[in-house]
């Protein structure tokens, strides 16, 4: 199976200059999209749709910083890549505690009935939270020079490998929580839009 980075005939690294991404992904669709195969038999146009939408597939992934970790994570670990088939890594262990703490501020809230004051703090809490998640995908943008620098020197990176893992392991698992304040407030609707992607 051709890989996300070879269609668009890029290197495996993090960097990526996303105007000329957009450009090629344009060059691509023109090129493999089913329209301008109408009159192929079925046996092309099957290879065509199948084409079209591997690029799609790839310049989704390819455009966020985030979903390129991800998938680059996911091709050195030789796991198969299909949309909504992640292996969830697990989140580390301080984490877990703290979350727990959370867990019990909201139980709390909620058994006081979510008036004026407890709904404050759960919406402190899930602010500082949201706050954390968007500085872990920070710190995560940050580490790819270092991944294109180990790639070109051929150096180990497996370290670097495992503190990405980590680091989408904890923004996942922030994100449920955030999302358990979110319904516990009864704010879904709202903020489903904006915090929907990582």
């Amino acid at each position: 199976m051709t890989d996300y980075f070879t269609v668009f005939g890029l290197p495996r690294k993090l960097a990526v200059d996303v105007a000329a991404l957009q450009r090629r992904f344009y060059e691509l669709s023109r090129e493999h999209h089913p329209d301008f195969h109408h009159g192929a038999d079925a046996a092309r146009q099957a290879e065509v749709l199948a084409s079209s939408a591997l690029v799609n597939r790839a310049y989704r992934a390819l455009r966020d910083p985030l979903a390129r970790v991800e998938y680059l994570i996911a091709l050195e670990e030789g796991r198969e890549v299909r949309e909504g088939a992640t292996e969830k890594p697990r989140a580390p262990r301080g984490l877990l505690e703290e979350m727990l703490e959370v867990q019990e501020t909201l139980a709390e809230a909620k058994a006081e009935g979510l008036g004026g004051e407890a709904a404050g703090r759960l919406r402190d809490e899930r602010a500082r939270l949201e706050a954390r998640h968007a500085a872990e995908a920070d710190a995560i943008v940050a580490r790819a020079p270092d991944w294109d620098r180990l790639v070109d020197e051929g150096g180990d990176r497996k370290a670097l490998l495992q503190w990405l893992k980590e680091r989408l392991a904890t923004r996942a698992y922030l994100r449920t929580v955030i999302d358990d304040l979110t319904d516990a407030l009864g704010e879904r609707e709202e903020s489903h839009a904006s915090h929907r992607r990582h």
